[in-house]
This record gives structure tokens, sequence and C-alpha cells, in this order.
């Protein structure tokens, strides 16, 4: 029996994703509704694959896997999302997720994603290879609008403890950087997401889905 987690905060997209699931008879399926309940199932039980949605309250799906993987680092993770996973695939990849699957798939999609995923091979949406294939040859600077936006781990975790109001210097004794390196690394992150200032690159990164509420624990 494959044992599969499914995160979601939206109950009718669980109970249909789980139905097709474990139509296939080998697949059982629990829920979670939330990243701590997540959390909590997965550290008492095994899963052999996870299915998390990108955009959830509290705690995105990109976070979670995160600490997903440092809690499990053989954890087989899938992100399940309905949109804006363009600006999102960098991250996802370096975070050492198995891939993502759109909401809009159908039960034989979903299902082969699972299974692929399963057998190690990276899970994409045919949309989603197309448009890397456009862009693979093209520089950051001639993409426009989402397709630019995609940034890296070390950019996010630098924009998170930014929306925490933490100061440069304090940034980069975290991120164990000189300042300088960390000065470099925001004007590259400036001129991705077409900003100005620490404050609007936070904004930004939250308008984008990359942090929540959450995050913003002090004032900027």
């Amino acid at each position: 029996m494959i044992d599969i987690l499914l995160v979601d905060d939206h109950p009718s997209v669980m109970e249909g994703t789980k139905m097709l699931l474990e139509q296939e008879g080998d697949m059982k399926v629990y829920l979670a509704h939330s990243g701590n309940k997540a959390l909590e199932l997965a550290a008492i039980q095994s899963f052999q694959v996870m299915l998390i949605d990108l955009h959830m309250p509290n705690m995105n799906g990109i976070d979670l896997a995160k600490k997903i993987i440092e809690m499990i680092p053989e954890a087989v993770i899938i992100i399940h999302t309905g949109f804006e996973y363009m600006s999102h695939f960098n991250l996802m990849i370096e975070t050492g997720i198995a891939g993502f699957v759109l909401k809009t798939a159908n039960k034989e999609q979903l299902v082969t994603a699972v299974r692929c995923a399963l057998r190690g091979e990276i899970v994409l949406p045919l949309s989603l290879v197309k448009q890397l294939r456009r862009t693979s040859s093209e520089v950051v600077e001639n993409l426009s609008g989402d397709e630019a936006k995609t940034i890296t781990a070390k950019e996010y975790e630098i924009v998170k403890e930014i929306a925490r109001g933490r100061s440069n210097k304090e940034i980069a004794e975290i991120m164990l950087m000189s300042q300088r390196s960390l000065e470099y690394i925001l004007t590259n992150l400036f001129q991705k997401l077409n900003v100005k200032s620490r404050i609007e690159a936070a904004m930004k990164a939250k308008q984008l889905g990359l942090l929540s509420d959450t995050d913003f624990i002090k004032l900027l």
C-alpha cells in the first residue's frame, strides 16, 4: 500500500483528490488541513509521497517542504498547485521537491505524477517544460512579468529575514556572509523584483506568494 499525505486548506479539493487516488486500490490518502498538522503526522508516520498545496495560510507549501525535508531528508514531496507555479520553479527545485502537479490534472495525470515521483523521476507539467524550453537560451533581462521573478533559495531566505525586520548587518551574520556580499545579492534581487528598497522587496515577495502574513513578525 502506498501511503500518501495530502496537505491542503480546501476541504473540497482534499476530498476530491483523495477519492481519485484511492480509486487506484493500492493508495491510501491521509489528510492534513495545515502545515503544522502535516508536520505532526510526518513525525509519527511514514509516507511514501506527500502532496502539498503551494498556497496555504500561516505556512506556504515551500516552507513546509523545507521543514519536512530537514526532518526527513528522503521525503518524496510533490507540490500540488492551481496557479503561479512558474515564479516559484527555481525555489521549489532547490528545496529538493520531486516536482509538482496542477490541481486541474485529471486522475490519470495525478496518479502518474505520484508513481513517477516514487520511481525518483521529476514531475513537471508539460506547460512548464514548454516555457522553460522557450526561455532557456534567453537572459533574465529580456524577460518580463512573472517570468523574471524566479529567485534563489538564498535570496528567499534573505527576503524572509527582511520581512522579520532584521537589518543588513544582522542578516549578513545569520547568512554567514559579509555585508558587501549581502548588498550585492540585494541589488540583484531588487532588479529581479523590479523594486528599489528592502521594504518593497518584502512586499513584492508577499504579493507573489513567496511570503505570508506570518512571515512579517516585526514592523518593517
